[in-house]
């Protein structure tokens, strides 16, 4: 296996993906660490060496990057272990993401302040503090160390991709090295992001806590609107706009063709959208869904039908025949792995 495609998809896409996702947790939690301990940490550190300081800022993202990477590796080991004996449900991404989408909205509310999520918060254990004898600097690492091992329950959708490929990979070792490749591909985003919130945290205080916590909160409400778009939900932020807004595509009469009576529909898989984004298709004919794609990168590749229980895995150039059977009047959606490019067959 070539790992160096998932190194570069934690550099860019990955980065910036989970940073969107997990890094409002990380600042947060810095600029609060900051915070807490008032105005005589800055003045100590003022009279530090450069490169003293630099460390003491650094520390809070290392031991988040290092719980990351801890608890990414593992999983993917598991992931590696189960191999391809297991394949991850349609309903079973679905609900994942819903409850991720669920549980970042939960981190960002606290952070927020609201009442009746203030007491949830991460940090380390009472017990875990006394035991460290070893300075300031690893305290300060204790907690982000503690939320880089719990964003496994968090993953953006460039993470389901990846963990689908270590799951595919079919091996303990492959399956770890996958999962920790993409991690360590992140690390530069979040290294500067939270070295930003450790300098800013001394001045914008809790402006900073704010800021970061309306973006999870954002975010949280993103990623739930992609298992929605997954589940096929009325509520789902695309199905709304075109309820209410007249936003929905006309229906593309070119996209389908009849041959030897079995139809064949095309669409294109493109790194941001699907086109035709409405396909119109005939009722009751054997239908063959055709995607072609060409230099095609990100979740997009990750193709589902929720009403059919179908995912595919779209190569990054190439063709990818998809049997939809006879299909019955109405409307037919996909959607990429993530719930983020969604795409309609319109049949009459």
């Amino acid at each position: 296996m070539n790992l160096v495609p998932v190194l570069v998809t934690g550099l860019f896409a990955g980065g910036v993906s989970c940073a969107a996702v997990q890094g409002g947790l990380l600042t947060g939690l810095i600029t609060r660490q900051r915070s807490a301990v008032g105005a005589k940490v800055p003045l100590a550190e003022s009279n530090s060496p450069g490169r003293a300081r630099l460390g003491d800022d650094l520390a809070p993202v290392g031991g988040f990057l290092a719980g990351k990477l801890l608890s990414h590796t593992l999983l993917g080991a598991a992931l590696g272990a189960l191999g391809s004996a297991v394949q991850l449900s349609v309903s079973s991404r679905t609900w994942l993401q819903i409850g991720a989408g669920l549980l970042i909205i939960v981190f960002g509310l606290a952070q927020l302040g609201v009442p009746g999520f203030r007491r949830i918060v991460v940090e380390p254990p009472a017990a875990w503090q006394r035991t460290v004898r070893s300075g300031a600097r690893l305290r300060t690492a204790l907690a982000p160390a503690i939320l880089g091992l719990l964003t496994v329950l968090i993953p953006c959708g460039v993470t389901l991709s990846v963990e689908a490929l270590a799951l595919t990979s079919g091996s303990v070792w492959w399956g770890a090295a996958t999962m920790a490749v993409f991690v360590l591909g992140t690390g530069p985003m979040f290294a500067v992001l939270g070295y930003a919130a450790r300098v800013a945290a001394t001045v914008w205080r809790g402006r900073l806590a704010l800021a970061t916590g309306v973006l999870v909160v954002g975010m949280g409400f993103y990623t739930l609107n992609g298992g929605l778009e997954l589940a096929g939900s009325p509520l789902a932020a695309n199905r709304l706009a075109d309820r209410f807004l007249g936003n929905s595509a006309p229906a593309d009469f070119t996209a389908a063709t009849v041959d030897a009576g079995v139809q064949t529909v095309v669409v294109t898989a493109h790194s941001n959208a699907y086109s035709p984004r409405n396909a119109h298709a005939q009722a009751g004919v054997p239908t063959t869904l055709l995607v072609k794609t060409s230099a095609t990168q990100g979740c997009i590749r990750s193709l589902v039908i929720p009403s059919l229980g179908i995912q595919q895995v779209l190569p990054s150039t190439g063709e990818t025949r998809i049997d939809l059977g006879v299909l019955q009047p109405g409307r037919l959606d996909y959607t990429c792995g993530m719930g983020m490019y969604s795409g309609t067959v319109t049949v009459d």
